[in-house]
């Protein structure tokens, strides 16, 4: 049991613990009716809290919380006291909050945890309105809306009382009054309240829910009165339990509501069953008066007569009929609404009375149906026999009309002889019109049956007429004969004609066809024979020259093709002298003429020899280039391979063990030497190279070294021999000043040569597996070839084969000392200095930190006065400006932490 304290009341609760309503100095009204509320639940669990932005800081409290209120388990939590078990806790009771729908909004662990007042509440609120208040519901409102309708229903009879909100309309305390008194009316005399006196009411209210109906003291009704905007939430808060306490009593109110919901529907049942047995009465008493009207088929002697019979039955179809139609498919649409509200609300099905069922009036209306269908039919057909002489009669004449207003002007057509001056187009266009008027002709036919037809008809019924009719008849079957005669006579006509001009025009189409190409060959020799070229090969001007003769071998056929062509054109001359034939225009499927094609052949004739003398000048001077090609590709053949050998020697040089560092330094200088008197060479192909670009020579097929090739290759081969003899001389500085003998120096090449196994100084599969073979497996001897750096896990296994304990940790130390660039290789530079450093005899921070404590008196701490007194003054001063303050629990004023600082002069922490 936790100890009562002066600033708090506690009540004994029936779980056997306080709960208590804490009434400390300020802490807020939401503070303390979020922490009553917290009690009422956690009392459940033989639990409370005090202070609520303390007690859920470690999250077990939290959790417990969550299980009472949810009645689920949730995970175990942790039980340690560090602030990383505190933030799982909390972590799991906010995940458990979201699984439910929850959206925790700027909620952290880490703020609970840090006992920030603001976020706890907050996430108190959350979990008050998703445990206490979401889910009330009430007609179809929720949550906030939904109590709040609660309130107003159930104070609703209470006159002085008006529930708007969660915070003024409960500042007179008659709200919470109200809602005891209207559950449980035996606990308040609610006459004697009185709105004036809102202490004594929030304190009857509050004590008798206490005491009564086991709801804890959430408010202050001091609070309440003295604020001016009581606090809404912590309000709502209190409200919920009043809801959830009265919950058994809103059971008797959704029965009330269910009972009057069913009557309603029966209510509303009975009145469709009323409207329907209505409805269909007065549909099936229609039907049967309207069935005998439509069964009277007494003729009428006269056309207006039966007429208006007609539109009587129109009258009917578009005036009487719809409406009913209308009714009838209400009825239907009533009766199956009324059977589904029936069979959804758990009733028997609708049987309407004998007579009225559905299919009862579907049979009476399929009569109806009947009846009409047929005596539509009898109209019609009394109306077409009346029709059907006048009906005739103007067909005819109709007819008649459209016929001979065709035939007008046709045979003055028929006559024209237009064809005698037109062209061959414009013939095939007469044929092709005379071919659509047979067409049109052919198709008229059927007219001049048909009328041919009519008059007979009219005949036989004996029409009053006929002589009229019969003398017309004939006049248009004698013009269509004439018609007959006249087309086929233009027809032959056209096509004598058309066959003259059809030869003139092959003629013309064959000079086209072949003019055509002629022409583009011409125009094609004469753009070839003119245009510029660049060539730079010789092999290139020999094609040139090549082509050219080949151009000249063509040129007797060319003549004979444009005789030819020429012979064409003549021979269509005399075709139309011969038969006088009109001729309107020049040949239409070319504008090239005789004279033109006879001026194209004499240009491209005086071309050729001047394209002879241009291939001739260019083939000497191609000869000239190709002299030049030769000697460059001659020398860089020379120069380029020497190089490539020169850089093999220095690397093989730089990584070979024969004899001290100081033989190979003179080695490599000896080599130096030697590469710089070949200068005289590289400047001799530089002379070479700018006769080349100043005549515009791009490419020699005698070597495959440029220049650029030439020029990169020299400036790399005097950089390496620089570097190497620089890298020589700091292996030198390193033995002697770290004393490595020449034996260790040797091992120490041995072992990088042996494990940098590729070609292209990273280590592959296969090279990382014999790594690992050296640490007890067999090792073959592979070809090697060295290029002077390990790559990481080459320099790893070297390090394991010469005793080291690799593991990943002391691995990354050693790397971040080799590879402080982290460029994922070790240059053997890096590996001598490695090795040098890890031999000889060197500080450690280990050896700087004791020293340290020396001069400190054995303390973990040194002050400024010790330093002071022990160092000179400058490196006192460098110590006392970079050591941080000493933090331990045995520090004093002014101590610094020398460890760290020993430390971080070995790179193994930051200063």
């Amino acid at each position: 049991m936790i100890p009562s304290k002066p600033t708090t009341t506690c009540s004994p609760k029936r779980t056997g613990i306080e709960t208590c309503s804490w009434i400390r100095p300020g802490r807020s009204s939401r503070e303390r009716t979020f922490t009553a509320w917290c009690n009422s639940h956690l009392r459940k669990a033989g639990t409370q809290i005090e202070n609520i932005e303390e007690d859920f800081r470690d999250g077990l409290k939290l959790m417990l919380l969550l299980e009472v209120i949810s009645g689920e388990r949730l995970a175990k939590p942790e039980r340690g006291k560090m602030r990383v078990h505190k933030i799982s806790n909390v972590n799991k009771a906010l995940d458990f909050i979201a699984s439910k729908g929850v959206k925790l909004v700027s909620i952290g662990a880490e703020e609970i945890v840090d006992g920030n007042a603001k976020m706890t509440l907050g996430m108190i609120w959350t979990i008050i309105l998703r445990f206490a208040i979401q889910d009330i519901s009430v007609e179809e409102t929720s949550a906030k809306e939904g109590l709040l309708l609660w309130c107003q229903r159930k104070t609703a009879p209470y006159k002085n009382v008006n529930i708007q909100n969660f915070h003024i309309s409960w500042k007179d305390g008659l709200g919470f009054c109200a809602l005891i008194h209207r559950h449980r009316p035996e606990l308040i005399d609610y006459g004697k309240l009185r709105k004036d006196d809102p202490l004594t009411n929030l304190n009857t209210a509050f004590d008798v829910a206490e005491k009564y109906l086991d709801i804890p003291k959430m408010l202050d009704a001091e609070d309440i009165v003295g604020t001016a905007r009581p606090d809404e939430k912590a309000i709502m808060t209190y409200v919920s339990s009043f809801y959830h306490a009265f919950s058994g009593a809103q059971k008797a109110e959704t029965a009330a509501n269910r009972i009057c919901k069913v009557l309603a529907v029966n209510q509303e049942n009975e009145q469709l069953m009323e409207d329907y047995e209505k409805l269909a009465s007065d549909l099936l008493e229609w039907i049967r008066r309207t069935i005998p009207w439509l069964e009277n088929r007494a003729p009428e002697n006269t056309m207006q007569a039966m007429q208006q019979k007609l539109e009587d039955f129109r009258d009917y179809r578009r005036l009487h009929k719809p409406p009913k139609v209308q009714e009838k498919c209400q009825l239907e649409i009533n009766f199956n609404t009324l059977q589904t509200k029936l069979r959804l609300s758990n009733r028997p099905a609708f049987m309407p009375s004998e007579g009225r069922m559905v299919s009862d009036i579907n049979n009476a209306w399929g009569c109806l149906e009947q009846a009409e269908k047929g005596y539509e039919e009898w109209l019609l057909n009394e109306i077409r026999r009346l029709e059907r002489l006048d009906h005739l009669a103007e067909k005819f004449r109709q007819k008649a009309s459209i016929h001979e207003a065709w035939t007008d002007g046709k045979e003055a057509m028929l006559r024209q002889k237009d064809y005698e001056t037109a062209t061959l187009s414009e013939i095939k266009a007469l044929l092709k019109k005379h071919e659509a008027f047979e067409s049109d002709l052919a198709a008229h036919q059927d007219r001049v049956e048909q009328i041919a037809a009519i008059a007979q008809e009219l005949n036989e019924l004996d029409y009053y007429d006929s002589p009229s009719v019969n003398a017309r008849c004939q006049k248009i079957c004698d013009q269509w004969d004439n018609l007959g005669a006249l087309t086929q006579k233009r027809r032959e006509a056209l096509e004598r004609t058309e066959k003259l001009l059809e030869t003139i025009d092959q003629l013309y189409l064959e000079y086209a066809k072949r003019a055509a190409p002629f022409n583009n060959w011409m125009e094609g020799a004469m753009e070839d024979l003119q245009d510029t070229f660049i060539v730079h090969t010789i092999e290139e001007i020999q094609g040139l020259t090549t082509a050219h003769e080949q151009f000249k071998a063509t040129l007797p056929d060319a003549d004979k093709e444009r005789l030819a062509i020429l012979g064409i054109h003549n021979e269509v001359s005399k075709i139309v002298q011969t038969y006088h034939v009109n001729m309107a225009g020049t040949n239409p499927y070319t504008t090239i003429t005789p004279q033109e094609i006879n001026g194209k052949w004499d240009h491209v004739r005086q071309l050729v020899p001047r394209r002879d003398q241009a291939l001739t000048e260019e083939h000497a001077r191609q000869q000239h280039n190709e002299r030049l090609r030769k000697q460059f590709g001659a020398q860089a053949n020379v120069i380029g391979p020497w190089i490539q050998t020169k850089m093999e020697e220095i690397g093989r040089i730089s990584i070979e063990m024969h004899g001290t560092l100081e033989d190979q330094l003179n080695h490599l200088r000896q080599y130096e030497k030697s590469i710089v008197n070949y200068k005289p060479k590289i400047d001799q192909l530089e002379g070479d190279h700018q006769l080349i670009q100043e005549a515009l020579i791009f490419d020699n097929k005698h070597t495959n070294y440029t220049m650029e090739h030439i020029r990169v290759g020299w400036e790399q081969l005097l950089t390496t021999i620089a570097r190497t003899i620089n890298e020589v001389e700091n292996q030198i500085l390193t033995r002697d000043a770290k004393g490595i003998s020449q034996e260790q120096m040797n091992e120490f090449r041995a072992s990088f040569n042996h494990f940098d196994r590729d070609h292209s100084g990273t280590l592959g599969p296969e090279e990382f597996k014999a790594c690992l073979i050296s640490l007890g497996y067999d090792i073959g001897n592979d070809p090697q070839k060295k290029t002077g750096m390990m790559d990481t896990d080459d320099f790893r296994a070297c390090l394991i084969s010469m005793g080291y304990n690799m593991g990943e940790a002391e691995f990354a130390r050693i790397m971040s000392i080799v590879d402080p660039n982290r460029l994922g290789v070790v240059t053997f530079q890096a590996f001598i200095d490695f090795m040098s450093r890890e031999t000889a005899d060197t500080d450690t921070a280990d050896q700087v930190m004791a020293s340290f404590k020396i001069l400190a008196g054995d303390k973990n701490y040194i002050t400024v006065d010790e330093l002071r007194r022990e160092l000179p003054p400058d490196q006192a001063e460098y110590c006392i400006a970079r050591m941080a303050p000493y933090t331990g629990p045995d520090a004093v004023p002014g101590a610094l932490d020398y460890m760290s600082f020993s430390t971080a002069l070995y790179g193994e922490s930051d200063l």
